[in-house]
């Protein structure tokens, strides 16, 4: 039993059915189980009672057509046994010792029938099966020590016939099964609904309200999810207000105490050095921008990411190379995704701006960068790779992790370690991960990877 329950665990895992799926076959298989039993039950309850009546329909017919025959004139009788033949179906045929018997099968149906009939016709009446090889239920009477063998059709005396039972059988079946689908349905649609919005949600877009009626729980449920979309869009509004104010006040005093510097009479070293403070407290002011940002819309068909990341490419490569850095790129044409153009271009500009300032090269302290662009089977790579010091494998976790920083033999600057944390948001949005892999030679690969889509 328990390999078969873990068998019954792997092909289910496999099919990856859904909840409206797994109702469905089982209660089709309750379904199948009900009306099996139910049959079984119907059956042996059925067969009794059936034997009996139609041993005594068979004893009457012998009774009566023996009476026929015993009281017609003798001229009458070839008319008589025509008619009987014709119109009851019931033929005589006269009984030799020389007939080949064949007996009736050994079931309980026929064994009741055959001790049914002579327990009123006599104990030496013989039932046959066939007689002579011909078909049929054969029954013996005697008629002034003549002996003859009355003839029924096999479909008079048997049990109703397996394929009546079949299509009575396969209709109730398929009625149970409709009425288990619409039940199914009516109970998982809110289900259903209820997980369309909440990966819209997911998703960043405003979702649709879910209707406050049916079933108490499913009202309630409906409710509360209602009003928690409603408190999440708020809490995103003020966090964006929030944001966007801190910003500008802290932005405005950064930039009178740059022009202050530049007019004060400190030295070069000190400007320089309190400069790069006020540029480090600038871009950390951005990523937190960056992070508040909400992602854009998923588009309802894929976008040529290749081109997006051309154009990409060609601002990045002018940027590093003024900063001293080198970025090359390799760029398989006519890859599509679902993903908002503005938002691959805010996770890869993330992920090279963090190659650019996080992954110098220990030789000559210049970034190195490549960007590379392929299809994967189903799965679009996108990789951003550097020749810096690297990442150990324990930290890569926690470094996905908002206001997160490595240590400093790799990040020899500060910031507020968000980059990493808004790549992996948006590609949650849109179904794809972030993975960050030791490269073989030194440095680190930030792999993207998106679910492959039709342009």
């Amino acid at each position: 039993m328990s390999r078969l329950s873990r068998q019954l665990k792997k092909i289910t895992s496999r099919l990856r059915l859904g909840l409206f799926s797994r109702s469905f076959l089982l209660l089709a298989a309750l379904m199948l189980v009900s009306l099996g039993a139910w049959l079984q039950v119907f059956f042996s309850m059925e067969e009794g009672p059936r034997a009996t009546q139609m041993a005594q329909r068979a004893a009457t017919s012998v009774s009566i057509t023996r009476s026929a025959l015993v009281y017609a004139p003798t001229h009458v009788r070839p008319a008589l046994l025509l008619d009987l033949a014709t119109k009851e179906s019931l033929r005589i045929q006269p009984r030799e010792e020389t007939d080949r018997l064949e007996p009736l099968p050994d079931s309980n149906y026929w064994n009741h029938v055959a001790s049914e009939i002579k327990k009123r016709l006599g104990a030496g009446t013989q039932v046959m099966w066939s007689v002579n090889e011909a078909p049929g239920i054969w029954v013996s009477f005697e008629i002034n020590r003549d002996q003859y063998w009355l003839v029924f059709d096999r479909e008079q005396l048997g049990l109703t016939a397996g394929i009546e039972w079949f299509g009575w059988g396969v209709t109730a079946l398929l009625l149970a099964l409709i009425g288990s689908a619409i039940s199914v349905r009516f109970v998982n649609r809110p289900l259903a609904q209820l997980a369309k919005v909440a990966q819209q949600l997911a998703r960043g877009e405003t979702p649709s309200p879910l209707p406050e009626k049916g079933p108490l729980e499913i009202r309630e449920m409906n409710i509360a999810f209602n009003r928690m979309a409603r408190d999440l869009r708020q809490a995103e509004a003020d966090r964006e207000i929030m944001l966007a104010g801190i910003s500008h006040d802290l932005r405005t005093p950064l930039a009178r105490m740059r022009l202050e510097i530049e007019m004060s009479s400190v030295s070069d070293e000190a400007r320089q050095a309190i400069d790069e403070d006020l540029a480090q407290i600038d871009h950390s002011i951005g990523q937190l921008m960056e992070y508040a940002r909400p992602a854009g819309i998923v588009p309802s068909k894929g976008i040529d990411i290749s081109r997006v990341l051309n154009d990409l490419f060609d601002r990045e490569r002018t940027h590093t190379e003024s900063l001293g850095g080198h970025l090359s790129a390799s760029i398989q044409p006519g890859l599509y995704a679902k993903i908002a153009a503005h938002d691959l271009k805010r996770v890869v500009s993330n992920l090279i701006e963090n190659a650019r300032r996080y992954g110098r090269s220990p030789a000559d302290d210049r970034a190195y960068i490549q960007l590379l662009a392929r299809q994967e089977g189903s799965t679009l790579a996108i990789e951003v790779t550097d020749q810096g010091a690297g990442i150990a494998e324990a930290d890569i976790e926690r470094l996905l992790r908002p206001f997160s920083r490595g240590e400093s033999a790799r990040t020899g600057v500060s910031g507020a370690g968000l980059g990493l944390s808004i790549v992996e948001r948006l590609l949650g949005q849109v179904g794809g991960q972030l993975k960050l892999l030791q490269r073989p030679s030194g440095g680190l690969i930030a792999r993207i990877e998106l679910p492959r889509a039709r342009g």
